[in-house]
């Protein structure tokens, strides 16, 4: 009975699989371009439902205006000064001026070598391309008589300056980010890496919104395996849209049951520079200013552009002040919990009265009340974030004075509790990139510290630790350099190094090119290097 059955379920399977390679085969099937103009004009109508921002332009070609031809373009995606100064004018003025362009076949050579204007054209002879294209910004010039059609790139929308990014802020360093417009990022990295080596490949996204997508490498520094591991994970996505690259990293993430995240992503082009020197690639999505870079490290989380650009001895201080902030936010409500509910013997005697005496009267445990505090906590973080900026910090502070007075005054909650709840808020905002992770965890390990105290919290973490050394980025230890340890690596992990001591790449990452400088370049005075200098010629002379 359960083989039949399961027979049954195959041949199913076999028949959806076959009326689905149908389906493709007619979808795939190519619509050639036409010797009628008209034809391929109400092919391209239909195809894009008479939308009123398609725009049809007709002219007539030759001395004797005898070949018809159309200009078409979306209104709206492309630059009208571009295609008034390099194809309407040329076309309609030079062409008179040539004498052999009886046929379309010799109109199109000259309009190609001798007309336009434009750098960027190319052919095509697929209808279905020439609408793609169309979709994109460019232009399409379609004459009688002819069998291909010419694409000129003419792109040219609204679109936003490039602006300081308000995600990644710094005090110094460059103040430039990227945009949502795909070429205006790629020569952002182009103008930072002057450098052959660096490609971009691109490919389309999204079975209705075919969104654009380049995956930007250097290439000698990148391992080979990676941009193909990118590829196949990319080109498996079947999906109806791509809006952003959020959406690209829920499909191709090594964990996607994990809180933390496998995937980094940026707004800075110095960023993504400076990670595709040490052997990463970037992703790019046409459409948000947020590029991916894989494969990414959990240290990556504590370091920042401005870490850099400072000189290393503060930059060492700032970068503990964000480990210490990271368990802050993870640890301190759980183990209030668990001090409060179960080991009051080891907090100090005075401080257990004040923390008696401010809890006496409040109805609800702590564990209630640590969760009640971090639930508005969020409340109050998602509708500052949501809001117009003026307004959103108005309702941040003023709701967190407000519901933190009220709620001690009404003897709803004690006042440690709220102390404990706004140090742990100003910490979750230190590392930002692990911010969720963290929220994530913390109440995790709230619940375990009130239902099993200090046990609860080590078993927490102990299966935290577990779960971060099994992940992966893309074939790297998430955890590496620490697990598996690399004493190389740590010189930019819990100390900044100076950059001339950092002659190296992470091992993990660009292990086909390690060497990032040569070792001998920390400064000397000239004083010093003279004598140096002196040392070494008089050993060769002797």
């Amino acid at each position: 009975m359960l083989r039949k059955l399961l027979r049954k379920l195959r041949f199913i399977e076999l028949l959806r699989n076959e009326n689905n390679e149908e389906g493709d085969q007619e979808v795939v099937a190519d619509i050639q371009v036409a010797k009628k103009l008209q034809e391929n004009l109400s092919y391209i109508e239909k195809r894009l439902g008479k939308s009123s921002d398609f725009v049809c332009r007709k002219i007539r070609l030759g001395s004797k205006d005898k070949i018809e031809a159309a200009i078409v373009y979306i209104e709206g995606l492309v630059d009208k000064t571009s295609i008034s100064e390099n194809i309407l004018r040329p076309l309609m003025i030079d062409t008179r001026l040539v004498a052999n362009e009886d046929t379309a076949v010799n109109i199109v050579k000259v309009i190609e070598t001798n007309t336009i204007t434009s750098g960027d054209i190319r052919y095509t002879a697929d209808l279905d391309c020439l609408i793609d294209s169309l979709l994109t910004g460019e232009t399409g010039i379609l004459i009688n008589s002819s069998k291909k059609a010419l694409i000129i790139a003419t792109r040219g929308w609204e679109a936003r300056g490039i602006q300081q990014p308000e995600t990644e802020v710094v005090v110094r360093g460059p103040r430039e980010g990227f945009t949502e417009t795909l070429r205006t990022n790629t020569s952002q990295l182009r103008r930072k890496i002057h450098n052959p080596n660096l490609i971009f490949e691109a490919m389309k996204l999204g079975k209705q919104t075919k969104t654009e997508i380049c995956i930007a490498y250097i290439k000698g520094l990148v391992n080979d395996k990676l941009i193909e591991e990118i590829k196949r994970r990319l080109e498996s996505i079947e999906t109806d849209a791509i809006l952003e690259s959020g959406y690209i990293e829920e499909f191709i993430e090594d964990a996607p049951f994990s809180p933390f995240p496998t995937i980094a992503n940026t707004e800075r082009p110095d960023v993504a520079a400076a990670k595709m020197l040490e052997g990463r690639a970037a992703i790019l999505v046409d459409g948000t200013p947020f590029v991916l870079t894989v494969p990414m490290l959990f240290v990556e989380s504590l370091q920042i552009a401005e870490d850099y650009y400072s000189r290393p001895f503060y930059t060492t201080i700032i970068r503990w002040i964000r480990i210490i902030s990271l368990f802050i936010s993870i640890l301190l409500p759980a183990t209030y919990v668990a001090l409060a509910t179960f080991h009051q013997e080891i907090i100090p005697t005075p401080l257990l009265i004040t923390m008696i005496a401010a809890s006496e009267g409040t109805p609800f445990p702590v564990l209630v009340a640590a969760i009640f505090m971090g639930i508005v906590f969020e409340i109050l973080r998602e509708a500052g974030v949501r809001l117009p900026r003026p307004v959103g910090q108005a309702v941040s502070i003023v709701g967190a004075l407000v519901i933190g007075e009220a709620a001690v005054s009404a003897g709803l909650i004690s006042a440690p509790l709220v102390i404990m709840v706004a140090l742990t808020a100003i910490s979750s905002f230190v590392v930002s990139s692990q911010a969720d992770a963290a929220t994530v965890l913390r109440f995790i390990l709230v619940i375990l510290a009130g239902s099993l105290g200090a046990f609860g919290i080590i078993i927490g973490l102990l299966g935290l630790l577990i779960h971060m050394t099994s992940l992966r980025s893309f074939g790297t230890p998430y955890l590496s350099p620490l697990a598996p340890l690399s004493l190389r690596d740590l010189k930019d992990v819990l100390v900044r190094s100076p950059l001339w001591a950092m002659f190296t790449r992470p091992r993990t990452i660009a292990w086909q090119d390690p060497q990032r400088q040569d070792f001998r370049m920390m400064p000397h005075p000239p004083q010093d290097r003279d004598k140096s200098e002196a040392e070494v010629d008089s050993s060769d002379n002797e």
